[in-house]
């Protein structure tokens, strides 16, 4: 059996050798960025010195884990970081589709591509700026607040407000990911027989009952797969964006894990202790992953394995 796959596997690329040719490169970048990294895992069990090295650093077993859980912050990095995906879970999700949706019904050509390519534009705005947008807009003197008092409202300082910090990052996070996380929902809305759509017109039915019967459904494996990823990624919230956006008056909302790590790892050279919140994160992500391919495997009879 093992013969004949490898036997099949060669043959395979030597058929099709320029499209392993092209693969190498990614390949290389996982092997190298990815997977060997995992190796520096270790020190989250150790006293990490880099003048010892990894391997004759002291071994103090789950030291670091259970100092984390001790400290005053432990859980309040678990519940800011949850809640934030929990936001991006229950808004960036269906954001995407629904717009995905509402672009399949335009019947112009034209103006379809363009609402598209205007949708994509945020995304591949660098991160600096858009939180530099963020930041000036929403100041006490700034557009946002200069529309609310134009309607007789109160001005506020949004960013100094820790109650402002997840709403302020859940709608921005939209808006920039909103075009681009809608590619791969209009890519298998192409993909459905378009004959299903003929038959319900003949069958009289109305735009509406096309999308909720024939549509939706046919997109229900995409939504699926999206789901278990986003909830695999629920322990886990980009630094960058934090650090840039929040302060000491919005620590209490805004600091997650990730940039938690950042700060006693780089910052105060924690190593060790560092490594082993990050490892603490990843494994939880682990498990929620699991747990999400279980239960979409039961709903939906999709999953990703």
């Amino acid at each position: 059996m093992k013969t004949t796959l490898l036997s099949r596997l060669g043959r395979d690329m030597r058929r099709n050798w320029p499209l392993y040719l092209l693969a190498v490169p990614m390949i290389l970048f996982y092997l190298i960025f990815c997977y060997g990294p995992i190796y520096g895992q270790i020190i989250a069990f150790k006293d990490f010195s880099p003048g010892l090295g990894i391997l004759d650093s002291p071994w103090v077993g789950f030291k670091h884990f259970e100092a984390f859980f001790q400290s005053r912050t432990c859980w309040a990095l678990i519940r800011n970081t949850f809640m934030i995906n929990l936001y991006a879970l229950a808004f960036g999700l269906p954001a995407p589709i629904i717009f995905a949706l509402l672009l399949n019904e335009i019947r112009s050509p034209l103006f379809k591509r363009t609402v598209q390519t205007v949708s994509y534009m945020p995304y591949f705005i660098s991160l600096v700026v858009v939180c530099g947008m963020i930041l000036e807009f929403t100041r006490q003197d700034g557009v946002v607040n200069d529309i609310i008092a134009l309607f007789g409202g109160k001005r506020t300082s949004f960013m100094l407000d820790p109650g402002w910090f997840r709403p302020i990052y859940t709608i921005t996070d939209v808006w920039q990911g909103l075009g681009w996380g809608s590619i791969i929902y209009i890519a298998a809305i192409t993909n459905i027989d378009q004959g299903l759509y003929e038959a319900a017109t003949i069958d009289g039915a109305g735009r509406w009952r096309k999308m909720w019967h024939i549509t939706l459904p046919g997109i229900r494996e995409t939504i699926a797969i999206v789901y278990i990823m986003k909830v695999g990624q629920m322990m886990s919230v980009g630094f960058e964006k934090i650090i840039l956006l929040y302060n000491g008056m919005t620590y209490e909302t805004a600091d997650v894990i990730s940039s938690y790590v950042y700060r006693m790892g780089l910052m105060q050279m924690n190593f060790s202790y560092s490594s082993a919140v990050g490892l603490l994160n990843s494994v939880i992500n682990l498990v929620l992953l699991v747990i999400a391919n279980r239960v979409s495997k039961r709903l939906f009879e999709v999953g990703m394995w």
